[in-house]
């Protein structure tokens, strides 16, 4: 049984949960996103599984999920990043923010999402359980997508999309040099 961790609005720590009933109940726990870069600035997007517990086969971030009780969470960002997509690079914390988001099935994410950024331009071994495809496309042309496109990505690369946009847009360049 998958655990989360229930913290409050400044990601103080209130106890653990079985995932599914805090998902269930929307209460805020931990959580984390992480946007991995390749050398042209393009950014790598997972389509989820199609058979997800939600928002199966839509696109998103590189990798998502939540740290295990005790889990650091910059530890479970590359745990899942390796399980997931197949690959380890070093990520390093940009921001954070808390956001919620309902679905169809009955089910919310309230999350304190800790957003971590890395580069990579390796070759990728896909979860099949987790990822049913990818891709690397600019931030332009996702911001196009997001604009033009409803339902094609998940609701909360919907919501942190912009966010890390603006972050790119002030640091990207300095990466390079």
């Amino acid at each position: 049984m998958e655990q989360v961790v229930l913290v409050n609005e400044r990601d103080q720590e209130l106890g653990v949960m079985e995932k599914m009933e805090a998902h269930e109940k929307a209460l805020l726990h931990r959580a984390f996103s992480v946007f991995v870069f390749n050398q042209s600035g393009e950014l790598l997007l997972q389509q989820r599984a199609l058979d997800k517990y939600h928002s199966g086969g839509l696109w998103t971030n590189t990798c998502c999920s939540h740290p295990r009780p005790n889990e650091l969470v910059a530890d479970a960002a590359s745990r899942r990043l390796r399980e997931e997509m197949g690959f380890e690079v070093p990520l390093e914390k940009v921001f954070d923010f808390v956001y919620q988001a309902s679905f169809d099935n009955g089910l919310t994410e309230h999350e304190f999402d800790h957003v971590f950024i890395g580069y990579y331009d390796g070759s990728i071994q896909v979860n099949p359980a987790e990822v049913n495809d990818y891709v690397y496309r600019s931030m332009e042309s996702i911001q196009q997508s997001l604009e033009t496109h409803d339902g094609l990505f998940t609701a909360w690369f919907e919501i942190i999309f912009p966010k890390m946009m603006q972050w790119w847009q002030q640091h990207y360049d300095h990466k390079l040099a």
